[in-house]
């Protein structure tokens, strides 16, 4: 059984179109019910108001930064309905905004995302405008990277952008995430540069070296696994769990890099909050972490020289 099918609906009064007749009084409906659900948001939001906007202004095919010239303006009953059945499956069902517009963000880009897989969100997005700076010295120089548990393909897309020197393999073990991958690669028109790839980690790639290796693998540990809210519950699972401790995977990686990289490569590898875990997992290395925006201790970095 799918775990979102154990997600259980609750019956609300019944709503009728005719009771609003402007984005105002949907947006202040929408913001009532997504707080009085106690709804998640962790998937490019981080309140009900802002929640609300984006879904109305997507369901009225507005643009999502200008809602204020639009608030009073009065809609078609058929608009109201959309709009309603938008904040009802928000709201009852628990399914991330992502899902219901088919849309995520992530650094500013724009990806075609479905349940089949996760919802884009990575710090290591932050770091790719920067090419890794000061780590990488030279990015034309940068030539072949490899990503791991690409998903939806958000980062070998952006990667693309800041290495254009650069071929990338993008590594999935699930054909699903790779159909969507590919829609995104697509979009944007990378297929040149950007290869993908069905594997389990390492076990199908191309015996090359490279320059980069980076990934944002399932990391959440067990205990973290049982707490997580509904909306979490409607991604893919596989693309979370890490394990007992969220290190499973992230050992098999740092354990591969060696030799896949070249002499003065770089693993890069987001482990969200697991410092502990993960600096337990790898006490014989000395981490290097990262500076995001949620601080010191979500991204590290091992140099090859480090993996030998």
């Amino acid at each position: 059984m799918h775990a979102s099918s154990a997600i259980p609906y609750r019956i609300m009064p019944t709503t009728t179109p005719a009771a609003f007749s402007t984005i105002r009084d949907l947006l202040r409906y929408a913001v009532t019910r997504f707080n009085t659900e106690q709804l998640f948001f962790g998937h490019g939001t981080s309140n009900a108001l802002d929640e609300a906007a984006y879904l109305i202004l997507h369901t009225l095919k507005l643009p999502l930064d200008k809602l204020d010239p639009f608030l009073d303006a009065h809609l078609l009953q058929e608009e109201v309905s959309s709009v309603l059945d938008v904040i009802d499956r928000r709201a009852t069902q628990r399914v991330p905004a992502a899902y219901i517009t088919n849309e995520g963000w992530l650094g500013g880009y724009r990806f075609y995302v479905d349940e089949r897989v996760i919802v884009p969100r990575s710090f290591i997005a932050e770091l790719i405008p920067e090419q890794f700076s000061p780590w990488v010295g030279n990015s034309d120089k940068i030539t072949n990277i490899l990503e791991l548990c690409t998903g939806s393909g958000c980062l070998p897309i952006m990667l693309a952008d800041a290495f254009p020197n650069a071929q990338i393999d993008a590594v999935d073990i699930s054909a699903d995430a790779l159909a969507v991958a590919q829609r995104n690669v697509d979009d944007y028109g990378l297929s040149d540069r950007i290869t993908l790839i069905q594997s389990d980690l390492y076990d199908n790639v191309p015996e090359n070296k490279y320059d980069l290796i980076v990934t944002n693998p399932p990391y959440v540990n067990a205990g973290s696994m049982d707490k997580l809210p509904p909306e979490y519950l409607r991604e893919p699972q596989i693309a979370l769990a890490g394990g007992e401790d969220g290190m499973d995977l992230v050992r098999k990686i740092v354990e591969g890099a060696a030799k896949r990289l070249t002499s003065k490569g770089l693993l890069i590898v987001e482990i969200g909050n697991e410092r502990p875990y993960a600096e337990a997992a790898f006490a014989d290395r000395d981490l290097t972490w990262l500076t995001t925006s949620a601080g010191d201790d979500m991204v590290f970095l091992l140099s090859a020289d480090q993996l030998k």
